[in-house]
C-alpha cells in the first residue's frame, strides 16, 4: 500500500506537533524540511518519533562524500527514518551515503534511514533547470537508473516519471512530491499529480504539504486523501 507523508513545513514548533497531533493514526510519516529543521533543530525528529511517527528528514543532502556520510550517520542517530540527497551528488557521494547508512544499521542504535535520491525538483517546468537540456521525464529516469547501483533505496520524483522510473528500474522505490488533490492550488509546484494518478502511476509515497496543513481541517483532508490513495490502489489492482 503506498504510504502518505504529510509535509510539515511551517516554521513553528508547537503548530508543527498540533498539526502532527491531529493526523496521528491517520498520516503514517512526518516530512520535516529546511524550513523547520532551520528553526527548530533535531529535536524535533525524536519528538515526531515517540509520537509513533515514521520520521523523513528532507534536507536534500548535496555536498563532498565525507559530509554527506556524516549527515546521514546523524540523522540515524536521532532515529530518522528516511532522508534524501540529491542524485547529482554523484556516484561517490551516494555510495559514502549507503555505507553510513549501512554502518547505522550495524551499530547501536539498529537504525537504517533509507536513502532517496532527489532527480527533477517537481517545481521544474520543461527547459528551467539550468545548465540541462534533457526534458524532466528524460533527465529524472536516467539518475533513477544510477540510483539502485548506487545503493540508494528509491528516488524523489513527480508522479508523471513514476510509471517510467518503475517499468525501467524494479525494486526501486519512488517518492512523489507535487501530490495535489483535485482543485487545489498548484502554488509554486509545475509538475503535478493527484492522489490517486501518482498510485496508479506506481508511487510508493506520497508527499502533500499545502494542500492538508494549510486546509480548514487538516485532519479531514488527510482521511480524503488516503481514502483517494486506497481506492486507486484497488482499482489498480482489479
Amino acid at each position: 500500500m503506498p504510504q502518505l507523508a504529510v509535509a510539515l513545513d511551517v516554521p513553528e514548533k508547537q503548530r508543527a506537533l498540533a498539526l502532527a497531533s491531529q493526523l496521528r493514526g491517520t498520516v503514517p510519516w512526518c516530512k520535516v524540511g529546511m524550513e523547520l529543521f532551520t528553526h527548530v533543530g533535531p529535536g524535533l525528529l525524536e519528538e515526531l518519533s515517540a509520537m509513533d511517527f515514521s520520521v523523513f528528514l528532507d534536507l536534500k543532502f548535496y555536498d563532498i562524500p565525507n559530509t554527506v556520510a556524516q549527515a546521514v550517520k546523524a540523522a540515524a542517530a536521532v532515529g530518522v527514518n528516511m532522508l534524501t540527497l540529491h542524485c547529482q551528488g554523484g556516484e561517490r557521494m551516494c555510495r559514502a551515503a549507503a555505507e553510513a547508512a549501512a554502518n547505522a544499521a550495524a551499530g547501536v542504535s539498529g537504525a537504517r534511514p533509507l536513502l532517496f535520491g532527489v532527480t527533477v525538483l517537481t517545481s521544474f517546468a520543461p527547459g528551467e533547470m539550468p545548465g540541462i537540456t534533457a526534458q524532466p521525464s528524460d533527465f529524472a529516469l536516467d539518475l533513477a537508473r544510477q540510483a539502485g547501483p548506487w545503493g540508494l533505496d528509491g528516488v524523489v520524483c513527480s508522479g508523471h516519471e513514476a510509471a517510467a522510473i518503475k517499468a525501467s528500474c524494479p525494486g526501486l522505490r519512488c517518492l512523489c512530491p507535487g501530490i495535489r488533490p483535485a482543485g487545489s492550488a498548484a502554488g509554486d509546484q509545475r509538475r503535478v499529480m493527484t492522489p490517486a494518478l501518482a498510485v496508479a502511476a506506481g508511487a510508493d509515497y506520497l508527499v502533500v504539504g499545502r494542500p492538508i496543513t494549510a486546509a480548514a481541517d487538516p485532519l479531514a483532508t488527510a482521511k480524503l486523501i488516503v481514502a483517494e490513495m486506497a481506492s486507486s490502489l484497488i482499482q489498480k489492482q482489479n
